[in-house]
């Protein structure tokens, strides 16, 4: 067993970076924080025993630079880092660079990342472990000829997918042989620009499916378990929205059977720490294996509130050599609870993004309530960083309880100065097809539902307005500090130049 872990440098911001520092007070562990220069009234260094400025706001220069996050930790002592999600979490150079500097990574290992964060070699791995995969390329696809073959294998429509990406980027729908020539060259460029490898697979674009992943823990004594599934088909540009657990169609017979291949699926990479095994559902009930994110999620809080276990405490065990603590059979799953990421997007404008000062906010609270955030009155929404803000998660006895709750919940939660996609999620929570468990990746589109938005949207236009010009002041002021041009895309933030969350 290796030391226990007395310090713990967090490289990462916001409510995560809250997130696991709680989580050290709760365990008496020393919390260390980094922050930009953006970052400098930022409430996770406030509630930290320690905080040391990393650099600039840009991301490349700050919560990027590998270098400078390593010596800060050594200098501050720190047995260990946890990464967060985003950022570093999947880059597998970080782990690497740690276990150089005798520092613990809590999280997998260089090795199974780098499994994990390339979807050809992780399917093949996947197939030889017999886990059932998307039907489609079996490796990187450089000529439109094979892809074209593979494709009329397979069948429209298809998709054309970065074997680097992630996201919900580098992903091009083809529903013919044409369309697929004309996107194949397109989508090979994008793959470049955006990951540095113009590396695409081919793969059976599965209609009306539904997106369900399995919440994973595996130790370094080769014990692996699942902490039962999470729906994750409410999204938009192939990101998730909404999550909640159970799923409306897994029954346990089908969550026993899944669970399984999850966790041998994990086996398959040799994976360490808490991950997640994500699946397609098609409407027959097949599921297919898509990839393991080898890090912790946005919404493992909802796994948290139906199994009462506390992840991030089980990340700081692992990674410090004991043993998971619970035999499979001992989990049992309790009620129902419901995720949305409350993100700094105007929905009634195509998901805008929206920045800039938070004069006032009202944090809804109650039986079953639970807000992750780093919001507080007078702070200030980044125009450099993701566009999640908060995640508000309610709990009930079961769906239509969690349901009443999250409804309730959103009423109350206010938040001045910046559009946020809480007026969407008041909808759905009302929409007949949520409440009956009708979903699919395409339930936005499929059911009209920004047709179906309350509020009244020509007054909306002023507010809109007002916040554009607000946005784009406030984006002149970040580029005149970082220096960042058009052509440095590297240190601007993916949300701003995408309108999307990491």
């Amino acid at each position: 067993m290796a030391e226990k872990i007395s310090s713990i440098l967090i490289a990462n911001r916001g409510e995560i970076a809250l997130r696991v520092i709680r989580c050290c007070k709760e365990l008496g562990i020393r919390s260390i924080a980094i922050y930009s220069d953006e970052d400098v009234r930022a409430i996770h260094v406030k509630r930290a025993d320690e905080a040391y400025h990393i650099g600039p706001a840009a991301p490349a220069q700050s919560y990027l630079n590998m270098a400078k996050i390593v010596e800060t930790a050594k200098g501050a002592g720190a047995d260990a880092i946890h990464p967060g999600y985003g950022f570093l979490s999947e880059n597998e150079n970080f782990p690497e660079m740690c276990e150089k500097n005798g520092i613990i990574f809590i999280g997998p290992t260089a090795k199974a990342m780098e499994v994990t964060g390339d979807k050809m070699k992780c399917k093949e791995v996947m197939n030889n472990a017999k886990v059932p995969t998307v039907p489609g390329s079996d490796g990187i696809i450089e000529d439109v000829e094979k892809a074209a073959d593979i494709a009329h294998k397979a069948g429209y429509p298809v998709l054309l997918k970065s074997a680097f990406g992630g996201g919900g980027r580098g992903i091009r729908l083809a529903n013919d042989e044409k369309q697929l020539r004309q996107e194949f060259e397109m989508a090979s460029a994008e793959s470049k620009a955006a990951f540095g490898k113009a590396a695409l697979f081919v793969e059976k674009y599965l209609q009306r499916i539904r997106h369900i992943e399995f919440q994973l823990i595996r130790d370094s004594h080769g014990n692996g378990r699942h902490l039962f599934e999470r729906e994750c088909s409410i999204q938009r540009r192939h990101q998730k929205l909404i999550e909640m657990s159970p799923s409306p169609v897994v029954d346990q017979k089908t969550r026993e059977r899944i669970g399984e291949i999850a966790v041998r699926a994990a086996a398959a990479v040799d994976y360490l720490n808490a991950g997640t095994a994500e699946f397609l559902r098609d409407p027959e009930g097949n599921f297919y294996f898509i990839e393991i994110n080898s890090r912790l999620q946005v919404e493992h809080p909802v796994t948290e509130l139906v199994t009462g276990l506390d992840l991030v405490k089980l990340q700081i065990a692992v990674a410090q050599g004991e043993e998971i603590p619970f035999k499979q059979e001992d989990l049992k799953m309790n009620g129902c609870a419901i995720e949305c990421r409350i993100n700094a997007e105007d929905p009634f404008y195509d998901f805008a993004p929206s920045v800039g000062p938070v004069p006032t906010c009202n944090i809804p609270y109650g039986p079953g309530v639970r807000v992750d955030t780093y919001l507080y009155p007078t702070c200030t929404v980044s125009g450099y960083y993701d566009s999640l803000v908060a995640k508000l998660l309610t709990w009930g006895r079961h769906f239509d309880e969690a349901r009443v709750r999250m409804r309730n919940a959103l009423d109350e939660f206010a938040i001045e100065g910046i559009n946020t996609t809480i007026p969407l999620y008041k909808t759905i929570m009302e929409e007949d097809n949520f409440i009956k468990g009708d979903l699919s990746t395409d339930y936005l589109d499929r059911f009209k539902i920004f047709d179906k938005m309350a509020g009244d949207v020509k007054e909306r236009t002023k507010d809109r307005a007002s916040a554009a010009v607000a946005a784009v002041l406030l984006q002149s002021e970040f580029v005149k500090k970082s220096g960042t041009t058009e052509n440095n895309a590297a240190a601007r933030s993916k949300w701003k130049s995408r309108g999307a969350t990491s």
